[in-house]
């Protein structure tokens, strides 16, 4: 798709959510690439604050001094040029106030670039496993209030806006925090829009390690439930401070969900909790928070809460939902034998095996 057809894709789009604007008119606009390298100074390595698999993002600031953030797509190629139209399509049709704002975009040449508000507390990551998680700044009062604003703003996705939108890609890095800790979900560039009479779409897999949905997976079929699956590891992730994927030993990788099943299976919801908290955290709320992860992350997606249903759950509205997910049967029986001290020590089954070479063929990772 060439810079004629994001031009086209551009011009007949701009009317799409008449009914929620209403006259207000669009708050993105085009920016020059001349104008973005002179607020990147040139995409100057010191303004880098990150990079991936789609590209790198730059610190800028724009002649009246905001402040801003550019994602740069790498070389140009029909999958960037794609990736870039659904992103900025998606970013200009959504408004909420825990959803990453469009500042606008540029088309120019082979250059894509995206440019959005600038969150100075960078990302959910950085804080728990990145650059400032030695710093320990979220306390479990902030932790509380990212976990209910991504969860409204993955919401607003399913279940608000226009048409209904698929993330496809929660995580920690895809969560930015602003100025006051806000969440804020970022990165469309794998959602899906879903038309009204459908509920699944068909796509490649997209997905990062940790947070790979079985169905998904094997299937290639997305639908919401797999973003409250991710949700679902990113609240473990949050309570916790431990990566989706760690390593046990050089032949055994255990899952942040597999490790904690064996304390809540025991109701030893404490040892869930992040060490650098140091105590200091409200234990009716993790067990909530705990207990809402389980139940987003199991493998049955039927079984799934709505994103609804999460929200109400993590606000505490409530409680006798609670209760009833404690003594829901996945947490009746210990998974003895597969654990020792919460790690599994077994090697992979030659069925995992077989699974893990089916997702190395047919998944594109981040």
């Amino acid at each position: 798709m060439g810079s004629e057809k994001v031009i086209s894709f551009w011009s007949c789009c701009g009317n799409f959510d008449g009914k929620k604007r209403g006259k207000k008119q669009a708050s993105w606009r085009v920016f020059s690439l001349k104008e973005l390298h002179s607020a990147t100074n040139k995409f100057n390595y010191d303004n880098k604050l990150g990079e991936g698999g789609f590209g790198s993002v730059y610190w800028g600031q724009l002649w009246d001094g905001s402040q801003i953030a550019v994602k740069r797509l790498k070389v140009w190629s029909n999958i960037a040029d794609t990736e870039f139209a659904v992103e900025v399509e998606i970013l200009a049709r959504v408004q909420h106030k825990n959803l990453l704002s469009l500042r606008g975009y540029c088309a120019e040449g082979q250059e894509r670039l995206i440019v959005y508000d600038y969150m100075p507390n960078l990302s959910l990551q950085s804080h728990l496993h990145g650059q400032h998680s030695a710093e320990c700044l979220l306390g479990w009062n902030r932790r509380m209030k990212i976990a209910i604003g991504s969860a409204e703003g993955i919401l607003y996705l399913h279940h608000q806006a226009t048409l209904h939108i698929i993330h496809r890609d929660i995580k920690g890095s895809n969560v930015l925090l602003d100025s006051d800790f806000k969440a804020r979900v970022a990165d469309f560039g794998f959602a899906k829009l879903v038309p009204d009479d459908a509920t699944n779409v068909t796509t490649k897999v997209k997905s990062t390690h940790g947070y790979l949905v079985p169905e998904y997976a094997l299937l290639g079929k997305a639908n919401t439930s797999c973003d409250v699956f991710d949700f679902g590891i990113l609240l473990l992730e949050l309570v916790s401070g431990r990566k989706p994927i760690e390593k046990v030993s050089s032949t055994v990788k255990r899952s942040i969900f597999d490790w904690a099943l064996l304390l809540v299976c025991e109701k030893k919801y404490s040892e869930v909790v992040d060490p650098r908290l140091n105590g200091e955290y409200v234990e009716e709320e993790v067990k909530r928070v705990v207990l809402v992860a389980m139940i987003c992350a199991q493998s049955q997606p039927e079984k799934r809460p709505t994103m609804l249903d999460v929200v109400e759950l993590l606000k505490g509205k409530s409680k006798e939902k609670i209760s009833q997910i404690e003594n829901n049967e996945m947490f009746r029986t210990t998974p003895i034998g597969e654990y020792n001290a919460g790690a599994s020590v077994a090697e992979d089954s030659s069925a995992e095996k077989e699974l893990k070479h089916e997702l190395e063929e047919n998944t594109e990772r981040l």
